[in-house]
């Protein structure tokens, strides 16, 4: 086989798989720690339809000032959008402090985890009852 013809086959192979693949978009939604939740509602809203349609979601929360003495406040936000969110994503990172601002990454659920969650619930109320 000539070499030509092996290195142009191998190209566009890798043409074609590159066209197949899926490309996963990331949205961001940023909060601060005084945010209202008026203002939070808006937000997760948006992100839960993001989450809806298969993107990945940052959840960025930013310090400003004296803020940054308290990131606990920060975590206790996020962990609460994590809380709110949890039907349509898990937590693929959770909050960790970069600098001034506390990030977490929501992915959506898969299809099936919400079945199973919906079976755990079942079950639980069986064992309550």
């Amino acid at each position: 086989m000539d070499y030509g013809k092996f290195m142009y086959q191998q190209a566009k192979k890798e043409r074609e798989a590159r066209k197949a693949q899926k490309q996963i978009e990331v949205k961001e939604i940023r909060l601060r720690p005084k945010t209202t939740e008026h203002h939070k509602s808006f937000k997760l809203r948006d992100a839960r339809r993001w989450l809806e349609d298969g993107m990945k979601v940052k959840v960025r929360i930013r310090f400003r000032g004296r803020e940054i003495t308290y990131p606990e406040i920060a975590f206790e936000e996020l962990m609460d959008v994590a809380r709110q969110l949890s039907d349509v994503a898990v937590v693929e990172q959770k909050p960790n402090l970069e600098g001034r601002t506390m990030l977490m990454v929501l992915a959506p659920a898969k299809k099936g985890s919400k079945k199973e969650s919906e079976h755990a619930k079942d079950q639980d109320t069986q064992v309550n009852v």
